[in-house]
C-alpha cells in the first residue's frame, strides 16, 4: 500500500478542529455549552436583565416627569397667535344642513315631518345641555356665575336652558309656528378673553342702532351687564332687512363676559344665544347675517371672520 504524506498531513491538521468545534458548542468534561458553565450562564442572563429592567424603569420614570410637568393634555401646546385657530373665534350656527356645503335652511309649512329633521338637529346638539349630570364631569364643578359672581378656580358657569323659551324643545323650537329659532355658538380659543364693548362714549360707528341703545340701558342699570360679547343679526340686503321680521336674542343678545376665559375646564359648555325669527316672510330666501361684537374680533366678511352667514327659506 503506498502512503500519501500530504493526505496523513491533512487529516492530522482536520481532527483537532472539529473536535475543538464540537466541544465549544458542548464540553463534556466541563459540561459547557458554547463556552460556558451554566452557572456562568446564569449570571450573564441575570445581569442583563437587571441592567434592562433599569434602563426601562429610568425610561418610564423620565415619560411620567415629562408629561407631568411639561405636557398638559388639558393645555394646548401652541394657543392664541401661534396656533392655526388664532386669536378672533369665529361665530357658528346651528342647526345645520345635511349638506356641508350648504348653510340653507328650509322646510316647507308647518307639518312635522317637513321640520322634523331641523329640530331633530338642535335636539341632538342641546341634549349635553339638558343632561349635564350625564356628562362626564359635569354637574360636580359646575357653578351658578352671574356678572357679579365669578366662578371660583376649578368650576364653570351653569348655562340657564331656562331662559331659552320659547326657543325649547316642548315648543318645537318655533319652527311649526313659522317662526323657527336658530342658536349662536362662539368658537372656543384657549385663553381668549374678550376685550368688551361697554363704554358708551366709544360704540363703533356700524355698530346697529337698536343694540347701541341696548348697551346704554343696560349699562345706566348696571355697568357689569356690559361685559358681552354682543350678537346682531340683520338681513344681508335691503330687501332681505325689509322681508326677516323682527328678531328677539336669548337669553341675552349677546354671550356673558363671566364665561370666558375658556381653559378647557371638565364639565365646561359653551354660552349659547337663540335667535328667534318671529315673523320671516315665508315663499322666499332671505339671506341672514349675524355678527360678534368685541374689540379684539376681528371682522370680515369676505374671510368670514367674526360673522357668520346662512339662509332662511319657508315655503
Amino acid at each position: 500500500m503506498i502512503r500519501n504524506p500530504r493526505l496523513e498531513e491533512f487529516q492530522m491538521d482536520t481532527k483537532p478542529t472539529h473536535r475543538s468545534g464540537r466541544q465549544f458548542l458542548y464540553n463534556e468534561e466541563k459540561g459547557a455549552v458554547l463556552g460556558r458553565t451554566p452557572e456562568s450562564w446564569g449570571k450573564i442572563i441575570t445581569f442583563y436583565l437587571i441592567f434592562y429592567a433599569c434602563l426601562v424603569a429610568l425610561f418610564s420614570i423620565c415619560m411620567v416627569t415629562f408629561l407631568q410637568h411639561f405636557i398638559n393634555p388639558r393645555v394646548p401646546r401652541l394657543q392664541q397667535e401661534y396656533s392655526v385657530i388664532g386669536t378672533s373665534p369665529g361665530l357658528g350656527f346651528r342647526p345645520l344642513p345635511q349638506d356641508v356645503r350648504s348653510t340653507l335652511i328650509w322646510y316647507k309649512g308647518t307639518g312635522y315631518e317637513s321640520y322634523k329633521y331641523w329640530e331633530d338637529q338642535l335636539i341632538d346638539f342641546l341634549s349635553v345641555y339638558k343632561k349635564k349630570g350625564q356628562t362626564a364631569g359635569a354637574g360636580q364643578n359646575i357653578f351658578n356665575c352671574n356678572f357679579k359672581s365669578l366662578p371660583p378656580p376649578g368650576k364653570v358657569c351653569d348655562v340657564d336652558i331656562r331662559g331659552w323659551d320659547p326657543c325649547i324643545e316642548e315648543n318645537h323650537f318655533s319652527f311649526h309656528k313659522s317662526s323657527p329659532c336658530i342658536f349662536l355658538k362662539l368658537n372656543r380659543i384657549y385663553g381668549w378673553r374678550p376685550e368688551f364693548y361697554n363704554d358708551t362714549q366709544n360704540l363703533p360707528q356700524d355698530m346697529p342702532v337698536d343694540l347701541q341703545t341696548h348697551i346704554r340701558n343696560i349699562t345706566a342699570f348696571n355697568r357689569d351687564y356690559a361685559n358681552m360679547v354682543w350678537v346682531s343679526c340683520h338681513g344681508e340686503t335691503p330687501a332681505d332687512k325689509e322681508n326677516i321680521g323682527p328678531i328677539s336674542y336669548l337669553p341675552f343678545p349677546g354671550f356673558p363676559g363671566y364665561f370666558y376665559p375658556y381653559e378647557n375646564a371638565e364639565g365646561y359648555l359653551s354660552p349659547l344665544v337663540a335667535i328667534h325669527l318671529q315673523k320671516p316672510r315665508t315663499g322666499i330666501v332671505i339671506n341672514i347675517e349675524c355678527r360678534a361684537w368685541a374689540r379684539n374680533i376681528k371682522y370680515d366678511r369676505r374671510e368670514r371672520l367674526g360673522v357668520v352667514h346662512f339662509e332662511l327659506m319657508i315655503e
